[in-house]
């Protein structure tokens, strides 16, 4: 079977991060209710990983998407927009005898009770990467590789592919990877949980949500989730309201690779611990914000990509966690999965706060504006 070449080289690359994944046009609802009930949606695109690549690339990195798309109208849409935000769309491969996926969603939060989403997504261009179709040269190019557990959910192609990009060997990047646990994309009889487990123990750097981690694995709270998850150099549990909690240790042999320090810098609020695995481990808590939301679609993976951000820039780990929330906040505060993120010295002022000013701030629509100074936005 294809497959990378042991020593596959990235240290010449001029990309900071590969993202890999499905990609999907998506259809925004005109107004709230039931799918029964909406008289028309507006087109957009949805995607974990091309929302991180598209992000990133906002923020002024270099960022490029790897994704299959069929040969269509739907597909054209998707490599413009993605491409209209500054990504690397070069790798991406078109697909003659299959779709690109759409998907129909109401407008209340993913978690509630009334939302519906409508995946039309069944034999798409993406269910077929496989490890012997994807450009092993382009995923391998970044300091970065960006997975998802959703990849792993499309086929059994789709999972090959993930064991194989997600195997040690030489010369790896960093493989980030964001569990994203969606039950309801897994074939039937498909063991999600245990697959979710073995990739995201195979990362070097890992974001899960604690409700995801008990849904999936029935595992409570922080530390039972990094007990569960040993090797991972970084691994960042997002706590909802609480905010998100990082462990994070030196793991020996191909696992201490890093991409701008990823797994060093100094932390607020740390204590040291016996981690799960072998190193101890700093263990950084970071208060959520204060956000008046509309909409909560793409917060997770714009909180992936800020702190991707940080951590290309070697930022201390409270302040990567820090970027993360406030680049969540810029989804929150717009109707879509996307927008423009704050200028970076903004973003850097916020971050900088002392925990008194970070626990005020309280940001809605409109925050990012480049003339908002920080005080500005702080309103309780």
């Amino acid at each position: 079977m294809p497959g990378p070449a042991a020593g596959t080289a990235h240290a010449a690359t001029t990309t900071d991060v590969v993202c890999l994944g499905e990609s999907m046009v998506t259809f925004l609802p005109s107004q709230p209710g039931r799918l029964a009930d909406v008289p028309s949606f507006g087109r957009g695109i949805g995607g974990a990983e091309s929302n991180v690549a598209c992000a990133l690339a906002a923020a002024g990195h270099r960022a490029a998407w790897v994704g299959r798309v069929g040969a269509d109208g739907f597909g054209d849409h998707l490599v413009e927009t993605i491409a209209g935000y500054g990504v690397d769309t070069s790798a991406v491969r078109r697909d003659p005898g299959r779709p690109t996926g759409i998907y129909f969603r109401t407008a209340t939060d993913r978690g509630a009770g009334a939302h519906e989403v409508a995946y039309y997504r069944a034999g798409s261009a993406a269910s077929a990467m496989s490890p012997s179709n994807v450009p092993y040269g382009e995923v391998f190019a970044g300091r970065i590789l960006h997975l998802s557990g959703i990849t792993a959910a499309l086929s059994g192609d789709c999972l090959a592919l993930l064991r194989e990009l997600t195997a040690e060997r030489p010369g790896r990047p960093l493989v980030s990877f964001d569990v994203n646990h969606r039950p309801h994309l897994w074939r039937g009889g498909e063991a999600d949980a245990s697959v979710l487990l073995e990739l995201a123990r195979r990362a070097d750097l890992v974001f899960v949500g604690e409700d995801e981690a008990e849904e999936a694995w029935g595992i409570e709270g922080a530390e039972a989730i990094r007990a569960a998850l040993p090797e991972p150099s970084v691994l960042v549990v997002k706590r909802g309201s609480a905010g998100a909690t990082v462990f994070s240790g030196l793991r020996p042999g191909p696992r201490s690779s890093n991409a701008g320090g990823a797994e060093s810098g100094p932390a607020s609020r740390s204590t040291e611990g016996a981690g799960a695995g072998n190193a101890p481990d700093t263990v950084t808590h970071v208060p959520a914000l204060h956000v008046d939301v509309v909409a909560a679609v793409g917060a997770g993976d714009a909180f992936a990509a800020g702190f991707l951000s940080a951590t290309l820039r070697g930022l201390p780990v409270r302040d990567r966690v820090r970027h993360g929330h406030l680049m969540a906040a810029a989804v929150l505060t717009v109707p879509g999965d996307l927008t423009e993120p704050p200028a970076r010295d903004h973003a850097d002022r916020l971050a900088a706060l002392d925990d008194g000013a970070w626990g005020r701030l309280r940001l809605g629509p409109g925050w990012t504006a480049a003339d908002r100074a920080p005080e500005e936005v702080r309103t309780s």
